[in-house]
């Protein structure tokens, strides 16, 4: 058990947003007067969780165009995956680079066996050795962990949950069910449509900052080393504000996977950021080098 009680956490917020999605079948179902629509949207969210998860390599990569590169071209990020697989005990991982300068890093992968880690250019020039092996831990850990199963699923319940609240305030407007008896009040489902994909959101965020946490302990753990990732977090910062991507819509998909938020963060409330505040990850970084994790 993590002392933060991170793991814990997790099962609590998956639960809420399949809670939510059962709930809005339900509500459905009882619009419609059947209900199959309970059933079916369970079995769609089951569905869209596969597929996220089996094709989250793919879709990553391919949106931060990233390129393989071979032990001759990376010779840093080999010898330290090669070293922290091996302690760790697990599968090396394929290696890629992403053409942007934006400083940024991120794992994907449906299991250790079918992972990739890749860094931006921008994150190779500035971090140095030390600091890219404390990224580097970071980033084994969410494949170790299973988190990249962990995020597809909420990622895909949360896409569901969105597309039915736009059925649901069509059934507000339109009506439904046997009876006026049988059919929910029009403004619940019309409060529920509009509300329901907000709280999706929240609980998908939540989760994204409760795995990093995660992350960050354990690749710390593994490196033995909490200040390396700490400096480069710090460094990772200054970076991403000189040099943000564009949130374009296949970046937003992917940039839960991504060590630091990549977007500018200026106008992003907390309570929809898919990263934890850097001074707080820096700062449970800085009690477990003084020995208080």
């Amino acid at each position: 058990m993590h002392q933060h009680f991170n793991g814990l956490k997790t099962t609590l917020l998956l639960g809420g947003i399949f809670g939510l999605l059962l709930a809005i079948g339900g509500l459905v179902s009882a619009s419609t007067g059947s209900p199959a629509f309970l059933f079916l949207f369970a079995l769609f969210g089951v569905g869209m969780t596969a597929y996220g998860y089996w094709n989250s390599d793919k879709i990553a990569i391919k949106a931060m165009r990233a390129y393989p590169v071979t032990e001759q071209e990376q010779p840093a990020m080999y010898r330290i995956v090669r070293e922290l697989s091996a302690k760790a005990g697990q599968p090396m991982p394929t290696l890629f680079v992403s053409p942007t300068e934006a400083p940024n890093a991120f794992a994907t992968g449906r299991n250790p066996e079918h992972a990739a880690v890749c860094c931006t250019e921008g994150i190779l020039g500035i971090l140095d050795e030390r600091e890219l092996r404390g990224v580097l831990g970071h980033e084994l850990m969410h494949v170790y962990n299973r988190d990249i199963l962990t995020s597809s699923v909420a990622a895909a319940v949360a896409g569901v949950i969105t597309s039915v609240a736009q059925m649901m305030m069509f059934a507000s407007m339109f009506g439904g069910g046997s009876n006026d008896e049988d059919r929910p009040n029009p403004f619940v489902l019309l409060l529920m449509g509009l509300l329901a994909p907000i709280a999706a959101s929240v609980i998908q965020m939540a989760i994204s900052r409760t795995r990093e946490y995660d992350a960050d302990e354990d690749g710390s753990k593994l490196t033995g080393d909490p200040m390396a990732l700490a400096s480069a977090l710090n460094k990772l910062e200054n970076g991403i504000a000189a040099r943000p991507l564009q949130p374009t819509p296949q970046l937003q998909n992917a940039s839960h996977l991504m060590i630091a938020n990549p977007f500018r963060a200026a106008d992003m409330s907390k309570l929809f950021s898919t990263h934890p505040p850097t001074a707080d990850r820096i700062a449970r970084l800085q009690q477990m080098a003084r020995g208080g994790v």
